[in-house]
């Protein structure tokens, strides 16, 4: 029976680089990938660090029994790493729309609607 080596949190970024690199390193410019290699590397934190907080998030709630003093009566909050969880998640998104932006556009390819096809039979014909 094989032993699951688990990942640090740092080889699991820099796993998450790599594979983000790999990509992006297949559809733009070498001088666009350099250039954005920063913004590779703060995604590639964020989409982990997310990770970490989603599983404990599951484990643990969004929400806690909280209370200022022993006197006081808890009361349901929304606990730090929840906050935490939905900013990191927008600030990923922000860096993933912003490394999308390099990628070269897409090629038009218009709908066939069989129009062209159909002069080329008639000529065909006469």
């Amino acid at each position: 029976m094989a032993i699951k080596k688990y990942l640090t949190k740092d080889e699991r970024i820099r796993k998450e680089y790599l594979r983000m690199r790999n990509i992006y390193k297949k559809l733009v410019s070498d001088d666009k990938l350099k250039a954005n290699d920063g913004l590779m590397h703060r995604a590639a934190y964020l989409r982990i660090s997310i990770e970490d907080m989603e599983r404990d998030l599951d484990d643990n709630g969004f929400v806690e029994m909280f209370s200022q003093s022993e006197s006081q009566i808890p009361y349901e909050r929304e606990r730090p790493t929840a906050r935490l969880f939905n900013s990191l998640t927008k600030n990923y998104q922000t860096a993933m729309t912003q490394l999308n932006r390099i990628l070269p556009d897409e090629v038009q390819v218009e709908a066939d609607d069989g129009f062209d096809n159909f002069v080329k039979a008639r000529d065909d014909f006469g």
